[in-house]
């Protein structure tokens, strides 16, 4: 029996120095999604993508007993993978509008959490660092489930140079946020964006709060703080309780408890990623100012079985009556039907951007 075991140990030492230079192997091609993800300014974590390769590494097992099994080694490599590529990208630069304690700044965090995070005092200005070289990524928001768009980002989607390589949901939830011993009854005056002071109007308008605008909800959050006054409060993330010494005064003070804010990941370099980690793309189009121009366009959107997701329009400054149309639609830019769609609206359009082709991820 004692040899049994022996030569039982013999073979598990065997199999475990090819588990360790196939391991070994898989970090090294790891490294290299490090770098083209840092290239394309792709967050390291993306769940729906994990989730696929650890079921489809399952279905290599076939003993049901050892498949669960399997699955914690799988996900336990997985997250290995991706603590080695955030060290290799740590030196990544990544910018965002407000300071920290922003939603923009968490966003930036949670889908880079080794870089380097750096604050600009507004979107044109984080956007242009981007351009320049001075960042290799910016998050900016573009829309809210209740608000609306975010023009000023939308029109830099317009008028700049970057592309967006990857559409990240966040589930906001504002905070009123006040000096230490303050309460709820002491408040008088609400500081924030004012993007979320519309999305708390119900809340302001129920306690008779006036308002004040700050370009940013942290920097609503640290004005408080350095004012001191127990009768002045911010509408913030809870985060910003920590950052800036504020008490928690109020939680979900938000209207509606869907408030979603979708992040644009903005970079110089197009996704040109596998077709199965890009499943939407964003246009952005003029049309002639003649009657049926616009309904030509969604009709060829539609006849080429592309579903749009979304559609909005913004002005176009120094231009009259101009408009330009954004458009969000299911599927790959880069597949056949995406090219020839891209083509045929090129026949009908005054002007065609190809502004993103990206995968979408919830935070």
């Amino acid at each position: 029996m004692e040899k049994d075991l022996s030569a039982i140990r013999s073979q598990i030492l065997a199999i475990d120095a090819h588990i360790a230079e196939l391991f070994e192997e898989r970090m090294k091609l790891a490294a290299k999604v490090a770098e083209v993800k840092k290239e394309l300014s792709l967050p390291v974590l993306d769940p729906g993508r994990e989730k696929v390769v650890i079921e489809k590494a399952l279905a290599n097992v076939r003993d049901n007993d050892i498949k669960e099994y399997f699955r914690l080694l799988s996900s336990k490599i997985m997250e290995l993978s991706r603590d080695y590529q955030n060290r290799l990208m740590s030196g990544m630069r990544v910018g965002y509008s407000g300071v920290p304690g922003a939603y923009a700044y968490i966003t930036a965090r949670k889908l880079f959490p080794g870089a380097q995070l750096i604050a600009f005092t507004d979107f044109e200005t984080a956007y242009k660092a981007c351009v320049d070289g001075r960042v290799e990524s910016v998050a900016l928001p573009m829309e809210n489930s209740y608000a609306g768009d975010v023009g000023n980002v939308l029109d830099l989607a317009y008028t700049g140079e970057l592309f967006i390589n990857v559409m990240a949901e966040y589930h906001i939830e504002h905070y009123l946020l006040g000096v230490k011993g303050a309460r709820t009854s002491d408040i008088k005056k609400v500081i924030s964006h004012p993007q979320a002071l519309a999305q708390c109007g119900d809340f302001i308008q129920m306690h008779k709060m006036e308002t004040e605008p700050s370009w940013n909800t942290a920097a609503a959050a640290k004005a408080v703080a350095d004012k001191g006054d127990p009768a002045v409060a911010a509408i913030a993330s809870k985060e910003n309780a920590d950052l800036y010494g504020l008490d928690i005064l109020e939680k979900g003070v938000n209207t509606s408890p869907v408030n979603t804010t979708r992040f644009g990941i903005f970079s110089r370099v197009q996704n040109t990623l596998p077709a199965n980690e890009r499943n939407h793309f964003f246009l952005i189009f003029t049309v002639r100012n003649e009657c049926g121009a616009l309904a030509n366009v969604l009709n060829l959107i539609g006849s080429q079985g592309f579903n749009m997701s979304n559609l909005r329009s913004r002005p176009i400054k120094g231009a009259m009556w101009g408009h330009s149309f954004f458009a969000e639609l299911d599927g790959d830019a880069e597949s056949p039907e995406g090219k020839d769609l891209i083509t045929q609206m090129k026949a009908i359009c005054d002007r065609l951007i190809i502004a993103g082709n990206y995968r979408s991820v919830e935070l």
